[in-house]
């Protein structure tokens, strides 16, 4: 799909070498932290950008120089954005409908994503979810075979949310390819079948969830306690556990240990309160999740402490 993609913004090298790709009949989430390029790599695939280097094809077709035979088959939800000021939600949506030669009902779409109560509403007046929920609705109704959905659920509600991830996984079971970006990771974990991780520019691992979570014998604990660490506490602790172990501080009042998942790790962990005088609030042991593996690759330097 991507391979060897460059773009850049003046000096600045947004996306540089990435190449990924996306398989059939699933939904692949593309992660990173803000400014790591993905939003570009979207633009990119759909068609609003010319590369600047690599390759792209999507359902095998350039998305610029073949444009008009990708379109009907594609479906684009934007960040923001993609409706009329003036114009009421759910004319939006009949509209686009229109421009389907087998769109979906209408109906069915207002209201599985909830947007009967604000369907004459107009566009401006919506709230940032109402919109999230139309933008998604108008990508969806031209039953497209691949679709781009770029943070879905982001300001939506609890139910809202749930209600956009079953539609999701609705249609990848009826055939449909999801590519979607979130800052969720739960979000992530719970839909994708594949994951690429994104960070300056550049893939920094990919695999299904299970598969970058795995972590064998490697299991993560969390400290929290009830004041600020003493100085020097991650060195301090790390040094105490031994080899094969990392610790990281995530905030004034709580660290992340990751390392062997065995007995005496966490007898170590608390003689090391007990010496050090440092009172826990909790500590709790678990394997990593998505999170944890994201935090890990894209946020290192931010966590190790200064030289």
């Amino acid at each position: 799909m991507v391979d060897g993609l460059v773009m850049r913004y003046g000096d600045k090298v947004a996306v540089d070498g990435l190449s990924l790709d996306v398989a059939p009949h699933t939904i692949t989430a593309v992660l990173g932290p803000n400014g790591a390029g993905k939003t570009t790599t979207l633009e990119t695939c759909e068609g609003y950008r010319r590369p600047q280097g690599g390759t792209v094809r999507v359902l095998g077709l350039d998305p610029v120089r073949d444009r008009r035979a990708l379109l009907p088959r594609i479906g684009v939800m934007l960040q923001s954005g993609g409706a009329w000021s003036g114009v009421r939600a759910v004319e939006m949506l009949r509209h686009v409908s229109r421009l389907h030669a087998h769109p979906l009902d209408v109906s069915m779409l207002v209201e599985r994503l909830g947007l009967g109560d604000c369907g004459g509403t107009p566009y401006r007046r919506l709230s940032g979810g109402q919109q999230q929920r139309l933008g998604l609705a108008m990508a969806l109704v031209g039953r497209p075979e691949l679709v781009f959905v770029d943070e879905p659920t982001a300001g939506l509600d609890p139910a809202v949310r749930r209600a956009v991830w079953e539609l999701l996984e609705e249609i990848r079971s009826d055939g449909v390819t999801v590519v979607l970006t979130t800052h969720y990771m739960d979000e992530a974990e719970r839909l994708a079948d594949r994951v690429h991780i994104v960070d300056r520019g550049q893939l920094v691992a990919s695999g299904s969830p299970l598969e970058l979570t795995r972590g064998g014998t490697v299991a993560t604990i969390r400290l929290v306690v009830t004041e600020p660490f003493p100085p020097g506490a991650p060195p301090s602790l790390a040094a105490t556990l031994g080899e094969g172990t990392e610790v990281a501080q995530l905030d004034a009042l709580s660290l992340q240990i990751t390392g062997p998942a065995d007995p005496s790790t966490l007898g170590k962990v608390s003689r090391w309160c007990e010496e050090f005088g440092v009172v826990p609030e909790s500590l709790t042991l678990g394997q990593r999740n998505l999170e944890d593996v994201f935090l890990d690759l894209t946020r290192r330097e931010q966590l190790a402490p200064p030289a």
